[in-house]
C-alpha cells in the first residue's frame, strides 16, 4: 500500500497546523516545499521565489517533493504531505504550459484518497513565505480542485472543524491498515 498521503487545498486553510497535529500523533510528515525553498533562498539570497520567478521557484518545488516522495517510501506507516509534486506541476504547467503534471503524476504516486483544505478566509493570513492575497489562493485552489481529479485522485474536502477533529476525520478516511515493510 502507498503510505504518502498529501494534504493539499487553499493556501491559509490550516494544512501546517494539521500536519503539526497529525506529528503530535506520531505520524511521519514533510513540511511543504514551497515554504522550505522560501526560507532557503531568502537566506542565501537566491531568487526562486514565487513573487521574483515562479517557474524556478515551481522547478525547485518539483525537485524536491521529488525527493520527499522519495524518501517517504523507506518510512513505515502513513507519512503526510503538507503539499508535494501535483501542486509544483500544476503550477508550473499554469504559468509554462509546459505538459509536466500527467507524466510527473504517474511517476510518482501518492495515496488513492487527497485531502484538500477549502477556502477558509477567517483563517487566512498572509507571513514572510505566504505573500499572495486570498484572492490569489483561492485561484490556486481551484486550479487544484479541478486537476486531482483528472489524474485518478479522491478528493476529500477537509470540513471547517478544529484541528483534532480535521485529523480524526482524515485518519477515518484512509484504509485501516498502514502500509508494512
Amino acid at each position: 500500500m502507498n503510505g504518502s498521503v498529501l494534504i493539499s487545498g487553499c493556501s491559509g486553510g490550516g494544512k501546517s497546523t494539521m500536519l503539526a497535529e497529525l506529528a503530535a500523533r506520531g505520524h511521519a510528515v514533510v513540511e511543504e516545499p514551497g515554504r522550505r525553498i522560501v526560507k532557503q533562498e531568502i537566506e542565501s539570497g537566491g531568487t526562486a521565489l514565487p513573487w521574483a520567478d515562479m517557474a524556478a521557484f515551481a522547478r525547485s518545488a518539483i525537485e524536491m517533493a521529488i525527493a520527499d516522495h522519495k524518501a517517504a517510501r523507506e518510512q513505515a506507516g502513513w507519512t503526510f504531505f503538507d503539499r508535494g509534486l501535483i501542486d509544483a506541476a500544476a503550477a508550473l504547467q499554469h504559468l509554462t504550459g509546459e505538459p509536466v503534471l500527467e507524466k510527473l503524476s504517474a511517476a510518482h504516486r501518492y495515496q488513492p484518497r487527497v485531502f484538500l483544505t477549502p477556502p477558509w478566509p477567517e483563517i487566512y493570513t498572509t507571513d514572510p513565505e505566504r505573500r499572495h492575497g486570498f484572492d490569489e489562493a483561492v485561484a490556486e485552489y481551484d486550479r487544484l480542485v479541478a486537476v486531482y481529479p483528472t489524474l485518478g485522485y479522491d478528493v476529500v474536502m477537509l470540513p471547517k472543524i478544529a484541528v483534532a477533529d480535521r485529523a480524526d476525520f482524515i485518519l477515518d478516511c484512509l484504509p485501516r491498515e498502514t502500509r508494512q515493510q
